[in-house]
């Protein structure tokens, strides 16, 4: 399946340089896919030097010429919307049809940054003497190390990638070993496009040798990474070190407040359609569900009916809504909290188990609990699964107590019909992004990113390419 790509620097594709392979499953048969390179300290030690050498051809190439380049990707992105797809559905068992979405979505990163690129405006201070003249310019952090996850795998590689082209930077793209397929085709385009050898450069193989190994280099300013929080800390950790640059997007439990003044069965199918996409694995899914006491009933019966009429199966099966989760341990993790929390008084209102016929693979049927206490482990940890707990409360002060209790803080939703209570609640939650009557936040011209322990600074949108840059202040006596 991957026999075309590989490791990717100075403008070509490679092996591994001691033949090293690692594998890839299909999380819907549990069957091999292909074979994909394990890079080995050489080949890193390539990619970085490649990444040196790229660095000063880019960001000394002008931002209209860079601009043009960028859109040339979006453009070749769209044009191979299906093939990328396929390998996507393939790699993640997510249904074609929302990894065809995903795919246009990569590419309007990349037209979104090609416009960006001409847009750095720097800043001029006027000076307390006429003979002074002081100005604030940016300028390209420098080489970046980009590491992503394998929930989203052309959209969050997309990200970092475009901006950081955006910005005049050379990147090296270090992808999920469980979907490579779809970032090595983003490198491609980029390839096609004509991006210059050595800005942009790729590997894979063993985390735990290439993220320390690139994050240590003195080659790499700024880091990037979308993961758990766990890894988040432990890359934080080793940038520290380097004094390096950090953008962190990480791992989220987001809160959901229904008022008794929402259409509950209408925000009940809203939140069921958004908490299934993607099985769940969506670091901004809806999580938790704080629901009125008022308007319970209404909005669990009407998101358990969502739930019972999904389609479950293999992601390029026609008319399948919802495919397997990504792998064993999630799959493992989901069984244990749904346990927990029906040992612990909760009601199963949908799913719970296997879906019949589908025995072999990491499935799970969509499944809904009801009055859910927050002693809970799925109301504390983040449960990555097509699982959703809901709850009740009965006044504004009380739930926001409980919605802001946990050290996450990606995104957070409200659903009123009030429009004091939707400025109240959605100033008052501490997330980084908030939906009000809405749930699809992900868009290239709106900054993506969380506060607390869901990470720092923000992909996309204007401030996305911030991150990419830094401020050089210039003071110059005439």
């Amino acid at each position: 399946m991957y026999e075309q790509y590989g490791l990717y620097f100075d403008g070509k594709w490679h092996k591994a340089s001691d033949g090293g392979l690692k594998k890839v499953y299909d999380p819907a048969t549990e069957e091999v896919l292909g074979t994909i390179p394990a890079a080995t300290t050489g080949d890193l030690d390539a990619a970085l030097a490649s990444a040196q050498q790229g660095l000063k051809v880019w960001r000394t190439t002008n931002p209209w010429e860079r601009g043009a380049i960028i859109r040339r990707v979006s453009v070749l992105i769209r044009e191979r919307v299906e093939a990328i797809a396929q390998i996507m559905s393939a790699e993640t068992g997510k249904p074609v049809a929302e990894a065809q979405a995903e795919t246009n979505a990569a590419a309007d990163q990349f037209e979104w940054y090609s416009e960006e690129t001409k847009r750095i405006y720097g800043q001029t201070i006027e000076g307390r003497t006429p003979d002074v003249r002081m100005t604030v310019r940016y300028q390209p952090v420098g080489v970046v190390a980009a590491f992503s996850a394998w929930n989203f795998p052309a959209l969050l590689p997309a990200r970092k990638i475009a901006a950081a082209l955006g910005a005049g930077c050379a990147i090296i793209v270090k992808p999920a070993g469980e979907a490579p397929g779809s970032c090595m085709a983003l490198i491609q385009a980029c390839h096609d496009a004509g991006v210059p050898a050595g800005v942009v450069n790729f590997v894979t193989g063993e985390s735990s040798l290439i993220s320390p190994y690139l994050i240590k280099s003195h080659v790499v300013r700024k880091v990037s990474l979308t993961g758990s929080v766990p890894v988040g800390q432990q890359i934080l950790h080793m940038a520290a070190d380097g004094v390096k640059k950090v953008t962190m997007e990480l791992g989220g439990h987001g809160p959901v407040l229904v008022f008794d003044d929402a259409d509950a069965a209408a925000a009940a199918r809203t939140c069921a359609a958004t908490k299934f996409r993607n099985c769940g694995q969506v670091c901004i899914s809806p999580s938790r569900f704080y629901v009125h006491e008022n308007v319970y009933d209404t909005f669990a019966k009407a998101f358990a009916e969502v739930a019972n009429g999904l389609k479950v199966g293999r992601g390029l099966d026609a008319g399948v809504q919802m495919g397997p989760m990504a792998n064993a341990r999630g799959l493992a993790t989901a069984k244990e909290m749904i346990a927990d929390a029906t040992g612990r008084g909760a009601d199963l209102l949908a799913g719970g188990g296997t879906p019949k016929g589908l025995e072999k693979g990491y499935f799970l049927q969509p499944t809904v609990l009801g009055r859910v206490g927050d002693d809970a482990k799925i109301m504390i940890e983040e449960p990555f699964a097509p699982v959703a707990p809901i709850t009740t409360f009965r006044d504004l002060d009380e739930v926001l107590e409980r919605a802001n209790s946990l050290p996450f803080g990606l995104a957070g939703y409200v659903f009123t019909s009030s429009l004091r209570t939707a400025h109240i609640a959605s100033e008052a939650l501490e997330c980084g992004m908030v939906g009000v009557n809405e749930m699809l936040l992900a868009t290239a011209e709106a900054p993506f990113g969380g506060i607390k322990e869901s990470g720092m600074g923000r992909e996309g949108g204007s401030l996305g390419i911030m991150d990419y840059l830094e401020p050089k202040y210039i003071k110059m006596k005439l």
